[in-house]
């Protein structure tokens, strides 16, 4: 006799995706959690690689005993059969079809082999990626994003340099310092180009979440205890080097968002980890053709897109933090256990994850809203010669020629007469400083491939589904189909 139980295929297993994960496997779902890494966690708790024998890696952490509730919980239910985490797999496409979901996955060395992971819904818990801006001197050799600083020194436990300035905007910079300065970089400033006053306007909302208030104060502690230079309303303005960083030149904003006359000044560093706030990744959503709401992937109550079967949470639905990230998940879980087992939600069952989603929603709006209330007129400050497409190496120059002389007036007609965004990035990366630097809307692009995908690979015959386990055959091949043979 075979008991046919429902899969659910989580795609990410960062704070959304684990939390979604425990849900539905508390529910009599058979989850598939499916991420990139070698181990589950996320950029917000990456685990460093288990060959470098980390005596203490929650020193590089915070929030660290909410991990180890949800490890726990997680080896409790690999134990038991309920979740199998495939790690090391990059989902580059999920399809719809009348069984379901096929989500399709490098794997290998050199990830030119697929596997395919069989599913009846689907969570997208893929995270988000850091908005880089183009400045002068970007390219340098030491110049890294701030959550590349992060990733480094978490993962690898690496050190970027030894004397780094972080810089740009968005509530990651704080803890990029921290982490840096604690694990004994020298940091010699940390600079922001929003002010105290945009953040003091929004007082009565920060009085609603005590725990970030905190999280916040802890942080500014630490820099004090480092001796760490708080630069705020300032901004980079170039980075200065013959074959690898050795300087920056910083200066004060005025309320219009452009550098202040006589305030330029030269700070000397070999690192510099720099950010400007976080895009939710949308790829496989745009794949799916789920509607997207802002930047982020639209959702209801129960963390539904409008494609049936399709859950999304975290980072994917709009930036906001693990805890945001922790209430998302934990309800498109129990909303998709209820779904696809043929129950009825029960909204109760989640209503403290919804309440604090309410919250932290709320938070993050007046934190984003603090960070943009003066936008920094970063455009006026890249030279022609600036390099904004570095894929295909193209200039600021050639983009402002495709726009003065040749007539572009979006950002896919710049794509074309530049190629800017043609490269491996395929415009993840750059999309934002071209639209900047063109005067041109961002403008998604639906993608049917999340990621580059070899040739032999779309080529190949269908894909064998991914073992998961002794559940028996489907179809003549063994795989993920939730089946349990009695």
């Amino acid at each position: 006799m075979t008991e046919r139980r429902p899969v659910l295929a989580v795609i990410g297993a960062g704070p959304a995706g684990v939390a979604a994960a425990l849900a539905a496997a508390e529910r009599d779902v058979r989850v598939a959690l499916i991420d990139s890494a070698a181990e589950a966690g996320g950029q917000f708790y990456r685990q460093p690689a288990p060959g470098l024998g980390a005596l203490r890696p929650r020193a590089l952490h915070h929030r660290w005993r909410t991990w180890e509730r949800l490890r726990a919980g997680l080896d409790a239910h690999l134990a038991t059969g309920r979740i199998t985490h495939l790690s090391d797999r990059h989902v580059w496409c999920v399809e719809t079809g009348s069984g379901g979901f096929l989500v399709h996955a490098l794997t290998g060395p050199e990830q030119e082999e697929s596997v395919t992971v069989r599913a009846d819904g689907v969570v997208l818990a893929t995270g988000g990626y850091e908005k880089v801006l183009p400045f002068p001197g970007w390219t340098l050799p030491g110049v890294v994003t701030a959550g590349g600083a992060q990733a480094l020194l978490k993962g690898g436990l690496v050190l970027p340099g030894r004397a780094a300035v972080v810089a740009g905007t968005g509530p990651l910079l704080l803890p990029v310092a921290t982490g840096l300065a604690t694990a004994g970089a020298r940091v010699v400033a940390l600079v922001e180009s929003a002010g105290p006053r945009d953040f003091a306007r929004l007082a009565r909302t920060w009085s609603g979440t005590p725990a970030k208030l905190a999280e916040g104060a802890a942080h500014t502690g630490r820099l004090l205890r480092h001796r760490v230079s708080v630069m705020a309303r300032h901004a980079v303005l170039e980075a200065h080097g013959a074959e690898r960083l050795e300087s920056v030149t910083v200066a004060a904003l005025d309320s219009a968002g452009r550098p202040r006359p006589g305030t330029q000044r030269s700070v000397v560093c070999d690192t510099l980890a720099v950010g400007h706030g976080l895009l939710p990744h949308t790829d496989l959503a745009d794949g799916l053709g789920c509607r997207l709401d802002g930047p982020g992937v639209r959702v209801d109550d129960e963390q539904r897109t409008d494609v049936p079967g399709v859950w999304a949470a975290g980072e994917t639905t709009g930036t906001g933090g693990s805890a945001l990230s922790l209430a998302e998940g934990h309800i498109a879980g129990r909303s998709a256990a209820a779904r696809l087992t043929g129950a009825v939600p029960d909204p109760r069952e989640w209503a403290p994850a919804a309440r604090a989603r309410t919250r932290l929603r709320s938070s993050f709006a007046a934190l984003d809203a603090a960070y943009a209330a003066r936008p920094v007129r970063w455009t006026e400050q890249v030279t022609d010669e600036t390099v904004v497409c570095r894929c295909e190496e193209v200039t600021a120059g050639a983009v402002r020629e495709a726009v003065g002389a040749l007539g572009a007036g979006d950002l896919r007609t710049v794509k074309l007469l530049t190629r800017a965004g043609m490269g491996w990035c395929q415009g993840r990366v750059c999309e934002p400083g071209v639209a900047g630097v063109a005067g041109c809307a961002p403008t998604p692009a639906r993608r049917l491939l999340a990621r580059p995908v070899p040739l032999g690979v779309l080529a190949a015959p269908p894909d064998p589904l991914d073992p998961i386990g002794p559940i028996g055959p489907t179809d003549g091949i063994d795989g993920i189909d939730g089946s349990d043979r009695q």
